[in-house]
């Protein structure tokens, strides 16, 4: 099959979420095509095609809105570099020179999270993430936190054993399985038999048109109450379509600096603490005037909470409710947590992309997962969004990192060269954009998908974490009926 082949087939199963009539090649464009980074996996494709969605489903709104439609672009190696956009972030230093923002307790944990030979001639992959979590994956293996005590520690544990050790301890890790072992158990299976993003109708109601403003999503108003990539990459791009992303997180919650510099351009950020009822109130406050609500916790912790989508369709109807977790919401692995490499290791993309010399399971050079999963969550709502102005209700979209790896699978191969492939230095230039943040000046990359009338773009500069007030912005008069 033809890298254009693949590309469509991608493109036709992302499009098939949507439904309907499909666009033509003037007013769709996704063109490139892989290798960008050395990985045999089609990366730069996949997102392109996902990214191919996202611009579908905002010129559906544009077109409520306006009755107009727009032409929509999108290029492999745009799609691949913005799988990788904490990596290209730059700070400025005392000198005013710019230099790569990555801290190196993170460039520790990359080498410590990665593929162990174990006992039973397996691999297995312990991630060390967020400090809470590398302490509970330490006491499980009981070692220190560096690659030969890690790796000497993994080899005393059989794969499954270990994998049942870690999930008892509710940390974060598995063992490596080539695609056909992971299409094989029960949990594969069950994701399987659903399609990449889910859009469930949890309530009926009247429609809802969108409001009035220049933006496909002026006046929608967006709760982010995730950390991490996925999350944060679906509410950065409902930011960048004209959203107000309202970022809830608490003072304690661990995070990882760098990330959220990188994911945060053009919301706003404040502390509020669920555990406490008063917390929780004023969260449910904001709810009744919110669009959307994006979590990212295990599945089932906000029913804990009280904030199950059904709970919070009865207190904001209307409202469109995004899921993201890394195993999905069914199946026997549901209630593990996970990150981009687990994803990559349970699904097969670190055993099927291996080094094929020495037999090692590798890791992808980007956070293919991660980012296409963000971006499959934000096209859910944008399609929710518009079936809400169409025919009303409120809707639960649910992504997970296993069925976007899964998705990123069965594109197929292609040949790469194993020397350190990346974008030049003039093509990542042309991309990165320089914005005045209270972390100082950052170089980081601007929105990658291209529309002819509706040119995506953060309004606000990446916010100071918590800094700003527990409240909506106002929103423009006016309401755009949706076209019948």
């Amino acid at each position: 099959m033809t890298k254009a082949a693949m590309t469509k087939s991608a493109l036709e199963e992302v499009l098939s979420i949507r439904g309907g009539e499909q666009p033509d090649a003037d007013e769709l464009q996704v063109s490139g095509h892989d290798p960008v980074f050395s990985t045999q996996f089609k990366v730069g494709e996949t997102c392109a095609a996902v990214l191919g969605g996202v611009g579908t489903a905002i010129n559906d709104i544009h077109e409520i809105k306006t009755g107009r439609r727009q032409t929509v672009a999108i290029d492999a190696r745009r799609a691949a570099a913005a799988l990788r956009s904490t990596h290209y972030l730059q700070t400025q230093n005392a000198s005013g020179e710019f230099s790569d923002a990555v801290n190196s307790r993170h460039e520790h944990m990359i080498t410590c999270t990665q593929p162990w030979p174990t006992k039973d001639g397996r691999w297995f992959l312990p991630h060390f993430g967020l400090p809470n979590l590398q302490a509970r994956v330490q006491k499980v293996l009981g070692c220190e936190f560096h690659p030969e005590a890690v790796g000497k520690a993994v080899a005393g544990w059989d794969a499954l054993d270990l994998e049942a050790a870690i999930d008892e301890a509710r940390a974060c890790g598995g063992m490596v399985r080539s695609n056909d072992e992971w299409l094989a158990t029960e949990h594969g299976k069950a994701l399987a038999a659903k399609p990449i993003v889910e859009i469930i109708k949890i309530a009926d109601g009247d429609p809802e048109p969108f409001p009035a403003g220049q933006r496909p999503l002026s006046g929608i108003r967006a709760l982010d109450l995730t950390r991490i990539l996925a999350g944060p990459i679906a509410a950065r791009t409902l930011a960048e379509n004209g959203a107000d992303v309202l970022m809830i997180t608490a003072e304690h919650l661990p995070q990882i600096k760098e990330h959220v510099m990188d994911t945060s351009h053009g919301k706003r950020s404040t502390f509020l603490n669920l555990k406490d009822k008063a917390g929780a109130d004023q969260l449910r406050t904001l709810l009744r005037d919110a669009d959307v609500f994006s979590q990212g916790y295990r599945p089932g912790e906000m029913a804990k909470m009280g904030f199950a989508p059904e709970e919070l369709a009865k207190v904001r109807p209307g409202i469109v409710c995004l899921s993201i977790s890394c195993f999905g919401a069914d199946g026997p692995f549901s209630h593990r947590a996970g990150w981009e490499q687990v994803a990559q290791t349970v699904t097969g993309i670190c055993h099927d992309g291996g080094d094929t010399n020495g037999g090692r399971p590798k890791l992808l050079p980007a956070a293919a997962c991660d980012y296409t999963t963000g971006y499959l969550g934000a096209y859910g709502v944008l399609l929710a969004l518009a079936r809400r102005a169409r025919e009303g209700g409120s809707y639960h979209v649910r992504v997970s990192l296993c069925q976007s790896g899964m998705f990123i699978h069965r594109q197929g191969k292609t040949m790469f060269d194993e020397q350190g492939m990346d974008l030049s230095a003039n093509e990542l230039n042309a991309l990165r954009i320089e914005t005045q943040t209270s972390h100082g000046p950052l170089r980081h990359l601007g929105p990658v998908l291209e529309l002819s009338e509706t040119k995506p773009y953060w309004e606000r500069p990446t916010p100071k974490f918590g800094g700003n007030k527990l409240e909506w912005l106002t929103v423009p008069t006016g309401q755009v009926e949706a076209a019948k």
